[in-house]
């Protein structure tokens, strides 16, 4: 027959549990409108910045570029991105899984878990600023110019819906030649290569920024669906065991009469 104390103690402890991942999934909603308002503020940028370095990247002048010109030596960077706790259901797990398809790259962590996973001096997701993707973009532009390295690519996760969210791998150096459209009418000064070398950096800061906060946004969101399905689950096994717990009560005080009558008869 089941311990009906132990069954009451492990009623408790699922119920702390249930208060808990209420109390995350709270805090998850909270921040999801906001996250979501970075996020819409950030794709507009980024979409404004891709359509520039398009126009510029269609002159023939441009291709002079030494941020166009490939290399393959086998040098890769790859900046991953990943949440700053856990608790959001494989969130951060499919970044890593999607990571392991680049065997040969030297990964540069943001977030709290992407730098414990890399063993690398800890930064946060939520709180990168712009600023610090300036400070990483001109470093990594500087070194690609310099041949240090081929290639630069980044991970990070889309967001699709609230339910669903997917990790991606995108390349952002060496920049490919945009589609001939004549610069659409526009006129460069002193010229197009000149422009380009001068907004790379800007460029691929806005797009770190960028994916930073689509990311954040597929955390918040990953963590509030995990929550809500963790409590889902906590509820559900409050039930069974309630049920476990009540049938025990009732054979202990079965077998309390049961022995009482025996005792009576004797």
């Amino acid at each position: 027959m089941p311990n009906t104390k132990a069954l009451r103690v492990r009623i408790k402890s699922v119920k702390s549990t249930e208060q808990l991942t209420k109390a995350m999934g709270l805090v998850a909603s909270s921040k999801i409108r906001r996250a979501n308002e970075a996020m819409s503020k950030a794709r507009e940028y980024k979409k404004s910045l891709s359509s520039a370095i398009s126009l510029l990247t269609s002159s023939p002048d441009s291709q002079k570029s030494p941020y166009m010109q490939n290399r393959d030596t086998g040098r890769t960077k790859i900046i991953i991105i990943a949440g700053d706790r856990g608790l959001a259901g494989g969130y951060n797990a499919n970044v890593f899984r999607l990571a392991k398809e680049y065997p040969e790259a030297e990964f540069i962590p943001i977030g709290k878990r992407a730098c414990d996973y890399f063993s690398m001096p800890i930064n946060s997701s939520e709180k990168y600023a712009f600023d610090d993707a300036m400070a990483l973009a001109k470093e990594l532009c500087n070194d690609f110019a310099e041949s240090k390295f081929d290639r630069l690519g980044i991970i990070y996760t889309t967001y699709h819906s609230v339910m669903t969210q997917e990790a991606s791998f995108e390349w952002l150096l060496p920049l490919t030649k945009g589609e001939d459209n004549k610069n659409a009418g526009m006129i460069y000064e002193p010229d197009h290569l000149t422009v380009l070398n001068l907004v790379v950096c800007e460029y691929v800061a806005g797009m770190i920024t960028s994916l930073v906060r689509e990311s954040f946004a597929c955390e918040v969101s990953a963590r509030r669906m995990a929550m809500d399905s963790a409590g889902k689950n906590a509820k559900q096994m409050i039930n069974d065991l309630s049920l476990e717990y009540n049938r025990a009560r009732q054979g202990a005080i079965t077998q309390e009469i049961t022995e009482i009558v025996a005792g009576a008869g004797d």
